[in-house]
């Protein structure tokens, strides 16, 4: 990072911060080389100006996704960039091809899911944003195309998330190149399945971590020649083996440990254990528990995992014994001796832990003792075996315990290995390296040492790396780089690594004198180092030394060097284990060479390691090198907090600052020259008003601000480390001239602006006096107004009174007036509706009695009408029963049947006819009779009546009382004569009464038997009805007979030489059995029956002559020929397929539906598979897709499954009828035609009118293999159509940069050329989907089936740029949003101009890419509320949609803003309850490939084809086996 130039007042710059590593502010003065800032968190500082550096202000809010973008490409700007995407949870940072993970604490199921890999696949890299996923393509691609080997490099520090983003790495290599593996599991999963059981053993809780991986991991993936992964190995680097030993508060040693404690109780038992706080190995630390998580749980999840990698039970057994010995050995404490110099066990205690040691190892406990306790000399005289002193013996044990725990470690990694499987042949690797970070604690020791060791060096490969690639990038725009300097780290590695006098070779010769020390390492180092740069000797400490690494300064503390260096392989310790009982034992220690057996040989693990390290080395020389530097953010370990002076630290460590220090040496900032032009074009206008190029406009530019060392590229400027800062200040020196010309012209508008006001102000005050005057002469005039007024209203008010009394009397007179009229009509209209009700029922009850009449009459009727039709039907039955011997007896009996039931019915008709005829005589008898008894006794009252006004009368006039007796006496006589009289008539009416109750009687009979004669008329009739429904039945399988019959006796005609004399017959026959002569006398009915046994017996004697085969033999002909001819494109009829009418017409006509067995199915199945081989012909697909679909419509309708029943009994009837119909119609016709008229009439109707068919299994297996090539054959037209624009809409989601340079310098010209540039991708797809349009239309596709294509189509345009408008910031502009828009109005004028018959709502399925570009073109978005947004403008996005598109949209036209921070900190509130709920969090849309149709869909949706009117093609149109097509 180069000091900064032109740093003025007013500039916006970058001071550092002891709290935030960096903050921004504004420079307020400037006093020599001190600048003083006032900064963002309101204090001033004062810095020297060589320690500020600029801000970019035009820096986009969301961050750039490559920092070799930034216009300031230093350590504050990098941070700053990081912080920013981290907030918006973008994790993943480019530098060049590097890749910068910041581990966000929490997990993003939507960036790692199977759409993402999808999406990245085979993308070129940095096209999408920066991702795991496009380090691990680009490196596959790499090894695929140059078949050279790659490797991942993952670093960081503990915490940061190396494991996971290895996982990740491994998951997506796997996708891309995944094959079965063992047992159905992949080679990924399995290397997946081996890290809970790594981690077990060599993962522990350190400061910063709590699951740290102490060893590195390097996990090489093997692919064989077509890229499919073909195994994989493991290496593990440096296993932290002082931890066993030693911990401290509040670290934990190995999780094993930990887990074994917490082991189910039985198998603590078995091995001993219990608390791990009486374990020395373990309470060296106060922490036992990790928060979270659940040894116990662990321990058996470890020991699942162990079973998948291949550790079967007894290994696993003989693994924790180990482990638990381990525990135990460190609990053996010893004490002094009785010699000098010499230890024993210190007590019980550690007796009990030294023989529970010997048990789980299975070796002798003595022997173990002596192991630890003593040791053997070998000298030429003599074997000397002397004792350890307490202190040597604590040492021997804890070696011991680091050996074995070693052994078992790598045992462990060589069985993974083992499990996974290698392929020796595989040429093509992919490395992914997993290693621990630079270290810098408070205290480093030896471990430290070689973690930063580690670290110097894959810096040095990485240096080389980055700077090469700077290289590349220089000539690939060929511009000169010779003069840049390299910065190499050479000088450290020579310091710890050079032979004979680095550290490490100094370590080793320290150790191999028994007498060194750490004090006497120390002095070495400080007197062999003393002029190094590199080495710095602390001035408090005699045994520490610093080393300057490229990371900073490390200091080391010598005291345990020498211990932790040695690596012993003790005779008396490798004698022990090696005659141990148990196998697993003594397999980890195998014998040594008979010269080592009786010495301890010394090994050094400094120099081991730097052969492994340099073998690595060699590895990755060997391949192409990615790299992924892994940042823990905080040390927290919690989401969302982003610790600046944490994340710079590793920055530094990871080599992410020297890489930008490489990268300042030589040309730091890159601008592309349309963007060159677009921010510094205000520098010299006058060169963007002329048509130069772009390069000479940008030289121009340069040349004008007199900036030297620049490079012009072939596509971009190249500048020196701080000419970017000179021309933003020249550039701000013009915006400011700029806007004080705009401040002086808005000072002028305003002071204009005051004058003005003024002046109208006076203008108002005269007016306002002048109103006054006014007003005063108003009210004067207005008071005489007012006065006339009041006289006006009060006259009023007088007229008004007297006009209100006289209206009230009016109106009460009126009322009374008509209140007397409506009262008049009330009772007139209820007077006339009670008349009416009465009508109304008298002629309700005489039109009941006519229609019962008319009922009865009706039923008379159609008791003769059935019967009428009853005879015809006979006469019909009887006319086909002559045509057959075989059912002339049933025919009889059916015959007489119907007969009896006529005979019945009539005489059922007759006695109810004769028995209504009695009834209405008799009552018209009785009536008359009852008519006359009321009138006589009508006359003997009157008679009665007069009498006694007689005999009254006579009385009153008679004389006295002499002549009273005779008159008495006579009046007596006659009134008893009226008295008999009036009996004799009460007896005569109660004899009519009688008499008319009998004749009730009698009527009530009749009426019950006329009943039950009406129901048994019904059972006649159900009884007809049975009876024709089993006719039906019989006729049915007669017409199915003779059909039969016809086809094998044309065959027979066809083969034989003779066929016309035997032909000639049934034609004879068949004359004579015409409908005319339908009542045939019994004699020719004989003579017909003769006849047609004449027929059969020539037949039978030529099929006995004619073998069967011969027949075979002619319908293989046949349908060879059918099988040619669909073959060819036959073309449409009347937009009908003649293809699928003619194969209908054939199998219907052959009987091939109802067989049990027979081939032409399956040729006519292998015929389409070979005409749609090809499956780039468009033309070809969609004719066979119209064939397809419409005889598969044809056998919907016609087919049915075996035993089913179509149709109702009314339905069959109905069809019978019809049968026999075409059956007359067929016989009526001239004798040459006769059976193919029947024929023709059965088989070529309207599709409505088609008879059902049992279809049999292989006409169903037809069926459903024609669904299934329908299916194939429609998605391979819509796969060919996305094919076809999925290149073209790569395009189509951004503009060109062309046009936008053009765009932004104004010219008229290039305007016209860029804006035919921007619609020509769109105008292709719009070809595309044209030309489809056009042969499905030519090709008679139905619509319906055009419509679901270009559905999905139009679907998969939605997913593929929307999802690419999330993956793509660059994407996510105002103008890019124009562009898009611009080109779906494409789309949505080709939909109108196609019309909706053949597109639908194809339109609707881009309802996600329409609301986001109409998201992106909208102004004032940060007006626009949440509410607005979701509901209103983007209804269908969800809201992680949404927080992607508002969070990566940047304003490239206008430099508007995006939504209000609001707004946003809304949507993260909504997404943090989504993930919550366990809704899905991902963004990215599934293309549905499904077949969205069913066979029942393309039933109701085609139109019926009619099948009679198609011509047959000449080939078979002359062929005498296909004449019944005509």
């Amino acid at each position: 990072m180069a000091s900064p130039v032109n740093i003025i007042v007013g500039s916006h710059v970058w001071v550092e911060d002891p709290v935030l590593a960096w903050i921004d502010g504004e420079v307020t003065q400037i006093n020599g080389q001190d600048v003083h800032v006032h900064t963002t968190n309101g204090k001033k500082v004062v810095a020297n100006i060589s320690k500020a550096f600029p801000e970019d202000t035009e820096a986009p809010p969301g961050g750039v996704d490559d920092m070799t973008k930034l216009s300031y490409l230093h350590e504050p700007g990098v941070l700053q960039n990081l912080a920013t995407r981290y907030e918006l949870n973008e994790i993943y940072t480019y530098t060049g091809n590097i890749l910068i993970a910041v581990n966000p604490f929490q997990k993003i199921p939507h960036l790692y899911d199977s759409n993402m890999m999808e999406q990245y696949k085979g993308t070129g890299f940095g096209e999408l944003s920066p991702h795991v996923f496009a380090i691990a393509d680009v490196s596959y691609r790499q090894m695929i195309n140059e078949g050279k080997s790659n490797s991942i490099l993952v670093s960081g520090e503990s915490g940061a998330g190396k494991t996971e983003t290895t996982k990740m790495l491994m998951r997506y290599l796997a996708y891309l190149g995944g094959r079965s593996g063992v047992e159905g599991r992949t080679v990924e999963q399995q290397v997946l399945e081996s890290n809970p059981v790594l981690e077990a053993f060599g993962n522990a809780k350190t400061v910063r971590n709590n699951n740290s991986s102490r060893f590195g991991k390097f996990v090489e993936i093997q692919f064989d020649k077509s890229g499919r992964i073909s195994g994989a190995a493991i290496r593990t680097y440096l296993l932290e083996r002082s931890r066993v030993c030693q911990i401290s508060t509040p670290e934990r040693n190995y999780h094993c440990f930990y887990l074994l404690c917490a082991a189910p109780p039985e198998e603590k038992e078995r091995y001993k254990l219990g608390n791990p706080k009486i374990f020395h190995y373990l309470n060296q630390s106060n922490c036992y528990e990790l928060d979270g998580v659940n040894d116990g749980e662990e321990y058996l999840a470890t020991r699942r995992a162990m079973d998948i990698v291949g550790i079967n039970e007894e290994e696993q057994e003989a693994i924790f014994r180990v482990v638990a010995a381990i525990l135990h050995l460190g609990n053996v404490d010893f004490a002094k001796g009785q010699e000098i110099d010499s230890s024993v066990i210190k007590d019980e205690k550690s007796r009990f832990h030294l023989d529970v040691t010997a048990e789980l190892l299975k070796c002798d406990a003595k022997s173990l003792e002596d192991a630890l306790i003593k040791r053997v000399m070998v000298t030429p005289e003599e074997v000397i075996t002397r004792t350890l002193d307490p202190e040597a013996a604590t040492g021997s044990r804890d070696a011991l315990a680091k050996t074995i725990y070693s052994r078992l470690f790598d045992w462990i990694v060589e069985k993974i290995n083992i499990s996974i499987g290698q392929d020796p042949n595989s040429k093509s690797k992919i490395g992914v390296l997993d290693i621990y970070g630079f270290e810098s604690f408070k205290q480093n020791s030896f471990e430290q040492f070689c973690i930063n060791f580690t670290n110097e060096k894959l810096q040095q490969h990485f240096n080389q790396h980055v700077f090469k690639m700077e290289q590349e990038e220089y000539e690939k725009e060929q511009i000169n780089w010779s003069y840049i300097e390299f910065v190499d780290n050479q000088d450290v590695l020579d310091l710890i690594e050079k032979k004979p006098g680095g550290i490490i070779a100094l370590l080793d010769e320290a150790c191999m004198f028994p007498k060194s020390t750490h004090e006497t390492f120390a002095q070495k180092l400080y007197q062999t180092f003393a002029k190094n740069k590199r080495f710095i000797k602390p001035k408090l400490s005699r045994t520490n030394f610093t080393i300057s690494h490229y990371a900073g300064e490390v200091t080391y503390m010598a005291d345990l060097f020498l211990d932790k260096n040695k690596d012993y392989v003790v005779a008396e310790h490798q004698d022990l284990l090696t005659a141990s009982k148990c196998p697993f034992v003594a397999g980890l220690f195998p014998p040594l060479p008979e010269e080592s057996s009786k010495s301890s040989k010394f090994s050094s693990i400094g120099s081991r390691f730097k052969l492994q390290l340099q073998s690595l080395m060699e590895t990755l020389s060997s391949t192409e090198p990615h790299y992924i530097r892994c940042v823990k953010p905080n040390n927290e370990l919690k989401p969302a907090i982003f610790e600046n002076l944490n994340v710079i630290q590793q920055l530094r460590c990871g080599g992410v600052l020297e890489a930008i220090r490489i990268s300042c040496a030589g040309y730091p900032t890159r601008r592309s020259f349309d963007e060159f032009l677009l921010r510094f074009g205000v520098l010299a206008p006058e060169v963007l008003d002329g048509s130069y190029d772009d390069k000479v406009a940008c030289q121009m530019i340069l040349d004008k601000m007199g900036l030297k060392g620049y490079q012009m590229g072939k596509t971009k400027v190249f500048l020196r480390a701080g000419q970017m800062a000179e021309l933003d200040a020249r550039r701000a020196e013009v915006l400011g001239n700029a806007a004080r010309i705009i401040q002086r012209q808005i000072r002028t508008y305003i002071a204009r602006k005051e004058f003005i006001t003024t002046r109208q102000a006076a203008i108002q005050m005269q007016s306002c006096w002048r109103g006054i005057l006014a007003r005063k002469l108003y009210e004067q005039l207005r008071r005489q107004a007012a006065a006339l007024k009041i006289q006006k209203n009060f006259r009023c008010y007088v007229a008004w009174k007297s006009y209100s009394t006289l209206q009230h009397s009016a109106i009460t007179l009126q009322t009374g007036m008509r209140a007397l009229s409506a009262r008049n009509e009330f009772r007139y209209r209820k007077q006339t509706k009670a008349a009416i009700k009465i009508q109304a029922h008298v002629r309700c009850y005489r039109d009941w009695s006519y229609y019962k009449s008319l009922q009865r009459a009706a039923l008379v009727t159609q008791c003769g009408w059935r019967a009428r039709v009853a005879r015809r039907e006979l006469r019909k039955l009887k006319m086909a029963a002559r045509e057959t011997g075989a059912l002339k007896e049933a025919k009889d009996k059916l015959e007489k049947k119907v007969e009896e039931l006529t005979w019945r019915l009539q005489f059922e008709k007759r006695l109810r006819t004769e028995l209504e005829e009695t009834k209405a005589q008799e009552i018209t008898k009785l009536q008359e009779a009852l008519q006359a008894m009321q009138v006589q006794v009508d006359e003997a009252n009157a008679k009665v009546i007069k009498e006694r006004e007689a005999a009254r009368k006579a009385i009153e006039e008679a004389p006295p009382v002499i002549k009273e007796t005779p008159v008495i006496v006579q009046d007596t006589e006659k009134v008893e004569a009226l008295t008999a009289e009036v009996e004799q008539l009460k007896a005569s009416l109660n004899s009519e009464r009688q008499a008319a109750e009998a004749a009730k009687k009698a009527s009530v009979d009749a009426e019950a038997r006329n009943s039950e004669q009406a129901k048994k008329l019904e059972d006649a009739e159900r009884k007809v009805d049975q009876l024709q429904e089993s006719l039906q039945r019989h006729e049915e399988k007669l017409s199915n007979t003779e059909s039969e019959n016809q086809v094998l006796r044309q065959q027979a005609l066809a083969m034989s030489p003779t066929g016309k004399t035997i032909s000639a017959r049934p034609k004879t026959t068949i004359i004579q059995r015409t409908p005319e002569n339908g009542n045939i006398p019994n004699g020719e009915t004989k003579v017909a029956h003769d006849m047609t046994l004449a027929i059969a017996s020539p037949k039978e004697s030529e099929s006995e002559e004619k073998p069967q085969k011969f027949l075979n033999e002619k319908q293989q002909e046949n349908q060879d020929l059918l099988i040619k001819c669909i073959s060819q494109d036959l073309g449409f009829s009347g937009g009908k397929p003649i293809a699928a009418c003619l194969i209908y017409k054939c199998l219907l006509h052959w009987r091939s539906f109802e067989v049990e067995r027979t081939t032409v199915f399956d040729r006519i199945i292998q015929t389409i598979a070979s005409a749609i081989e090809v499956s780039d012909n468009s033309d070809t697909l969609t004719y066979w897709l119209c064939n397809t679909s419409t005889l598969l419509m044809l056998l919907q309708h016609t087919l049915k499954a075996t035993g089913a029943a179509s149709l109702t009994p009314q339905r069959r009837r109905s069809s019978s009828a019809s049968l026999f119909g075409r059956m007359s119609q067929g016989l009526r016709g001239s004798p040459q035609s006769a059976g193919l008229s029947f024929l023709n009439g059965r088989v070529l109707g309207r599709l409505d009118d088609l008879r059902q068919v049992e279809a049999k299994y292989p006409a169903l297996l037809f069926k459903q293999q024609l669904t299934a090539f329908l299916e194939k054959i429609y998605g391979m037209i819509r796969d060919n159509l996305k094919k076809e624009i999925s290149p073209l809409l790569g395009l189509c989601i951004q503009a060109p940069r062309t046009s936008r340079a053009s765009l932004v310098k104004g010219r008229s010209q290039a305007n016209a050329v860029a804006q035919q540039a921007l619609i020509a991708h769109w105008q292709s797809i719009v070809k595309s989907l044209n030309n489809y349009l056009n042969i499905m239309k030519a090709n008679s596709v139905p619509p319906f089936l055009v419509r679901k294509v270009f559905t999905q189509i139009f679907s998969f345009i939605n997913v593929q740029l929307f999802n690419s408008l999330l993956l793509r910031r660059e994407c996510c502009s105002f103008s890019n949003g124009e562009y898009v828009k611009a080109g779906l109005a494409e789309l949505e004028q080709w939909c109108c101009s196609a019309t909706e018959e053949f597109v639908g709502s194809a339109w609707d399925e881009l309802k996600h890419i329409r609301q986001a570009v109409g998201f992106l073109v909208i102004h004032q978005k940060p007006k626009k509320t949440l509410h607005e947004i979701t509901n209103e403008l983007c209804s269908e996005l969800s809201i992680q949609q949404l927080y992607r598109i508002s969070t990566m949209y940047w304003d490239d036209k206008y430099g508007t803003h995006s939504v209000s921070s609001d707004v946003i900190s809304n949507m993260r509130v909504m997404m943090t309850e989504d993930s919550n709920n366990a809704v899905s969090s991902s963004f990215l849309l599934d293309d549905d490939s499904s077949i969205p149709f069913s066979v029942d869909d393309i039933s109701k949706s085609m139109q019926p084809v009619d099948v009679a009117d198609i011509e047959p093609p000449p080939l078979i149109r002359e062929n005498s086996g296909f004449a019944f097509l005509h």
